[in-house]
């Protein structure tokens, strides 16, 4: 099904790593402790508008001062103070968020037949700490840290295309977020693969309505399903 492609770059969070686990975390127990009628969803919808508009507005802050910001902005929206240890709080958890339990094992079934790179609005420290919970060792990493831009921008998917285009690699863009990822990449020419992490909730979570109808190419409910199409296992022996 995917012989045409040599390389397969991912959006991280939200598609490898649970980020609206790791964001609700810190949010739950904060917006709960005010207003108890606050569920974990209530919470990250009003998170993500916010954090999109913080990486909009400030495209060279790296992403702990983002999500601290946008804690803050989200906590005046809501009516609910933030303090400074809480806001540091969430800004540093990055590598305290945990990977969906198929990703580590997937990624290294994708390993043994591409070239795997991330393209991440994140920052280089705090990705080391989300790597070690995924297990492999990527070709190429590109973080908005690098780029001075968060996605959707389309600075970013540039970069992306500088980099498999000097490679001359064949690449598939892979990403749970319409908004972040796939509406941004059909505008750059990629094809791409939808991990619908949501498929069994309403909404859209930590992630901003993309805003468009974007139909990407491919659409799977885990990296464990994709990557069972993508390499998939040999038949057992009768």
């Amino acid at each position: 099904m995917f012989e045409e492609f040599d390389a397969l770059s991912f959006d991280c969070y939200g598609t490898l790593i649970d980020w609206e686990a790791g964001i609700a975390a810190v949010l739950g127990p904060w917006g709960r402790a005010v207003r108890p009628e606050l569920t974990d969803e209530d919470l990250l919808l009003a998170y993500a508008d916010e954090e999109a508009r913080v990486e909009r507005e400030n495209p060279t802050a790296l992403y702990p001062e983002v999500l601290a910001d946008a804690f803050r902005a989200t906590g005046a929206k809501l009516g609910i103070p933030v303090a400074d240890a809480d806001a540091e709080r969430l800004g540093s958890s990055v590598p305290e968020w945990p990977a969906f339990p198929d990703s580590a094992e997937a990624l290294r079934r994708l390993s043994t037949r591409f070239k795997l790179i991330v393209l991440s609005n994140i920052d280089k420290a705090s990705f080391a700490g989300s790597n070690a919970r995924l297990g492999v060792e990527f070709d190429r990493v590109i973080t908005a840290e690098e780029v001075g831009s968060y996605k959707p921008a389309q600075k970013n998917f540039d970069a992306l295309k500088d980099y498999t285009d000097r490679e001359g690699l064949t690449l598939l863009h892979v990403a749970q977020s319409l908004f972040h990822d796939h509406v941004p990449g059909r505008r750059a020419g990629l094809r791409g693969v939808w991990i619908n992490r949501r498929h069994d909730r309403p909404g859209w979570g930590a992630t901003p309505d993309p805003g468009q109808d974007v139909t990407p190419d491919w659409t799977f409910t885990s990296m464990a399903e994709f990557a069972d199409a993508a390499v998939p296992r040999p038949a057992p022996v009768s």
